[in-house]
């Protein structure tokens, strides 16, 4: 079988079952062999060795199957990085993008006093995509909690390829626990905000993430009912709040989060299609 022979076989068996189907293949079929996306394209006469043909007939078998193509990539591209993913974390999404750009000009638009740099918190940090762009762009100290141990297993070595485990602390426990007593100028939290009953089967491909990643309850707020009694205590006089979590939970959440927080200017932010994706909550603004 010939690289073109390879592709093609590739896009005819995911076509009926990926809308990328073109894109899909490309990637499998480079990852497969261990060369650039482009090099199919280039070179299709090429030769595919046995081992290689089974191990991209093995992956298109899974993408088929429904298997996100992060985790049969073992990445996955967040804010122009790169981010080492599997199966015991959430794929990281564009619109959650649109937290860390606020997060970022929130830093940068502040003069911090002599007692050290920005300090932020990222709650349920997953692979720790948010926690490592964050420190990444800025010079933040940043804190990131998760109960997964195998999810921080992931976060860790984000951090150590991107070079900022200098600054990113990992730690093990529920919500907030692992660094009660702390106080931070920006709190960010992507927790798992789909409803309970709309949590999708396979051949989606988010059935194959962990649903204790998308879980979010009866109403898909039942983890930041758990989290918002306990923000106060965690903010300073001017820090920010950033809530990740499904559009039609937004209101609801909005205003759990006015209760909390009354003296905060809370705003709606929207993701790339437009739709209401996350709470932005504001001290120090008249």
């Amino acid at each position: 079988m010939s690289a073109g022979e390879a592709f093609e076989w590739g896009l005819g068996l995911l076509s009926v079952s990926s809308e990328s189907a073109r894109t899909d293949t490309r990637l499998l079929l480079a990852h497969a062999v261990g060369q650039s996306r482009t090099w199919a394209v280039a070179h299709p006469e090429a030769p595919l060795p046995a081992e290689e043909a089974r191990a991209f007939v093995a992956l298109c078998e899974r993408r088929r199957a429904g298997v996100p193509i992060a985790y049969l990539l073992g990445s996955a591209g967040f804010c122009g990085r790169e981010f080492v993913v599997d199966e015991s974390v959430l794929v990281p999404r564009p619109e959650t993008e649109h937290l860390v750009e606020e997060a970022l000009e929130f830093i940068r638009e502040r003069i911090y006093p002599r007692d050290g740099p920005p300090k932020v918190l990222d709650v349920g940090t997953g692979s720790g995509a948010i926690a490592c762009t964050i420190a990444s762009e800025t010079a933040a100290k940043v804190d990131a909690t998760d109960v997964s141990k195998n999810a921080l297993t992931v976060a860790i070595e984000n951090a150590r390829r991107l070079g900022v485990s200098e600054r990113c602390r990992f730690c093990e426990g529920d919500l907030v626990e692992p660094v009660r007593g702390n106080r931070y100028d920006v709190v960010i939290a992507n927790l798992p905000y789909v409803p309970s009953s709309d949590l999708r089967q396979a051949p989606d491909p988010t059935a194959f993430e962990p649903r204790l990643a998308l879980d979010g309850g009866p109403d898909g707020l039942a983890l930041y009912r758990r989290l918002l009694p306990q923000i106060p205590q965690l903010l300073t006089s001017e820090s920010l709040v950033l809530l990740e979590a499904a559009p039609p939970t937004i209101p609801m959440l909005k205003e759990l989060l006015q209760r909390t927080l009354p003296n905060f200017a809370i705003s709606i932010g929207h993701d790339y299609a437009g739709l209401a994706r996350y709470i932005k909550a504001a001290a120090g603004v008249p």
